[in-house]
This record gives structure tokens, C-alpha cells and sequence, in this order.
């Protein structure tokens, strides 16, 4: 059931419907064709990347078919490509990104946001931001000279204790792996889930909290049943857009996914992004190589548009169920 309109609401209305009816003065259209103009341009400007990338890559396209996307050789001698290996990679190591960011994120952000001493909250906060300051490529050398060692004898005892578990089966190739590509995305992530999560906290009223308190709830019980249930589609919205960024992020997972090209379960095996696939080939490809790696690229560009098309309408469905009293 929809929320029943205020008298707040029905007077906003009623002075909106007539700011509408009054005669738009020449400021007025300027303003609106100018915004309208550079709202196409937009549209314009993804619908010609796409035209663009669909055109190079017709080639590939017209050749291999579907067998693009479901083929696991990439052989530029016999010219054979397919992007499947590419593909789970890409999935795999956003997966294991989201499952350690979204959680820490959130954790980061309840401290920021209801537990944090008021001196701390500004400075921790800035250093949160400051975090998606840092290039990418940065990240990357420091994954590869500090974190592939550190994680080098966590996986031998991994592989030595578990190994009858298929993720940590084989042999382990110094930390250059898909858990280490999917743990630089994760601190990648970070930032810009917590940031987005800290200010969908702070706008709970405060009066969701303090019912709860009168109520006799502790602190968490306040903040875990009236503050992000409140915010729960601010949670999402951050979830979405720390999805895409590990999704499209290139370099970072370049220097520290390795280079295989295979489909396997094993964590502590080297593999591949779509965005790794094309920064490590493109350079010296030639003939229909170029054209199936942008084909890959087109990939790439269209599941980013269904991640961000996905999250938008996860998050109204959110929103929408809030409003209706959903649980």
C-alpha cells in the first residue's frame, strides 16, 4: 500500500502544477533545451561507443557466432578465439570482490556513521575517500611486491590443509592468482561502497533510532532493525556501483590475476579479466585478433550495462517494497 499523501505533499503538488502552468519565458526554454540537448548527447555519445565497437568487431562476430562466448581457446596462430575463460574470470573475481568489500564496507560505514568518537569521524572518513584517490596502478605494484608474498604462505597452508576443496586444490603460483585479483578489486571497491553506505545511514531520521532506544533496544538492535532497514536501498545502490567498478577495473587486476587462459574452480590458479584479456593483447595483436578482442570489449560494455541496469531496478524494487511495508 502506498504511502497516503501529506498535507505537505498536497500542497507541494498543487504549487508544482502551477509553477507548470504558467507560460515558459524565453530563460526558461533556453534552460530546458540546453539540459534536454546535453541528456541526448549523452545517450548519443553510449549509443555511438556501442555502434562503434559492434562495427570493428563484426568480423569476429560474423566468424565465431556464439561460439565467442562459449568457446576456451584464444590461439591467434590458427586464429580460433573464444572469451568464456575471460568471461568467468571476470565474474569470479568480482564475486570474490563483493564478498569481502560489501561486508567490511558496511561495517566501516555503521562505525563511521552511529559509533564512531566525533573527533574520529571526520579524519577516518577522509581516508576512506582518500583510498579511491589512489591509481589504480598503484594498487596493483603494492598487490604485487606486498600482498601476492603475504598471501604466497597463507595458500601453500590452504593447499596443504583443504586442498581435498576444489577452490584450493593445485598448486599455488606465488600469490599471482584469481584470489589475489579479487582481493585488490575488494580494496578497490572499499571506498566507494563505504561512502555511499555512510551517507545513506546518516540520512535515517533520527527519530527511527530513538524510538527504538525509548523501546528498550540496545545499540545494535537500533541500528540493525531501525537504521538499515531505513537505508537498505542506499546498501544496494553502493553494492551496484562496487560491482561495476570491479567489473571494468583493468589495471590493477592485470599485474596480479596472472595470465592463464582456462576454466578452473582453483582460486590459487592464475587466469583472466575481460579488461586484463585486451590491456595484455592488444598491443601486439593483428588481423582478426584485434576484432575479437573487441568483440570481448563489446562484452564487456554489455554486461556493465546490464550490472548498472540490474542495480537500478533492484534498487527501486527496494525502495518500493519499503514504502509498502514489505519485510
Amino acid at each position: 500500500m502506498a504511502r497516503p499523501q501529506t498535507i505537505e505533499d498536497q500542497t507541494h503538488g498543487r504549487a508544482w502544477r502551477s509553477l507548470l502552468r504558467r507560460p515558459a519565458s524565453p530563460g526558461d526554454r533556453l534552460f530546458q533545451g540546453t539540459t534536454l540537448l546535453a541528456a541526448l548527447s549523452l545517450l548519443g555519445l553510449l549509443l555511438a561507443m556501442a555502434a562503434y565497437l559492434f562495427y570493428v568487431a563484426w568480423p569476429s562476430i560474423a566468424r565465431f557466432g556464439v561460439r565467442f562466448l562459449t568457446g576456451s581457446t584464444w590461439d591467434p596462430v590458427k586464429e580460433v578465439f573464444g572469451a568464456l575463460p575471460a568471461i568467468y574470470g571476470t565474474l569470479l573475481t568480482s564475486a570474490l570482490a563483493m564478498l569481502v568489500a560489501v561486508p567490511v564496507s558496511l561495517g566501516v560505514a555503521i562505525f563511521l556513521a552511529e559509533l564512531s568518537p566525533r573527533w574520529l569521524r571526520a579524519p577516518a572518513s577522509f581516508l576512506v575517500e582518500m583510498l579511491a584517490a589512489i591509481p589504480s596502478v598503484v594498487l596493483g605494484l603494492w598487490g604485487l611486491f606486498v600482498m601476492a608474498p603475504v598471501l604466497y604462505p597463507l595458500e601453500k597452508w590452504l593447499a596443504s590443509s583443504l586442498g581435498f576443496v576444489p577452490l584450493f586444490r593445485g598448486p599455488v603460483f606465488g600469490g599471482v592468482n584469481f584470489l589475489a585479483g579479487g582481493l585488490i578489486l575488494s580494496i578497490m571497491a572499499l571506498p566507494i561502497i563505504t561512502a555511499v553506505v555512510r551517507d545513506a545511514i546518516l540520512t535515517v531520521p533520527a527519530a527511527q533510532r530513538e524510538a527504538m532506544l525509548a523501546l528498550g533496544a540496545t545499540r545494535w538492535e537500533a541500528i540493525s532493525q531501525a537504521v538499515l532497514p531505513y537505508a537498505r536501498s542506499g546498501i544496494v545502490a553502493a553494492s551496484i556501483l562496487g560491482l561495476g567498478r570491479a567489473v571494468g577495473e583493468t589495471m590493477a587486476v592485470t599485474m596480479v590475476v596472472g595470465n592463464g587462459y582456462r576454466l578452473t574452480a582453483r582460486l590459487f590458479a592464475p587466469g583472466n579479466t575481460m579488461a586484463s584479456k585486451i590491456a595484455t593483447q592488444f598491443n601486439e595483436a593483428s588481423g582478426l585478433e584485434i576484432n575479437a578482442l573487441v568483440e570481448l570489449a563489446l562484452v564487456l560494455f554489455a554486461v556493465a550495462l546490464v550490472v548498472n541496469l540490474a542495480g537500478r531496478l533492484l534498487v527501486r524494487w527496494t525502495v518500493a517494497r519499503a514504502a509498502g511495508g514489505g519485510q
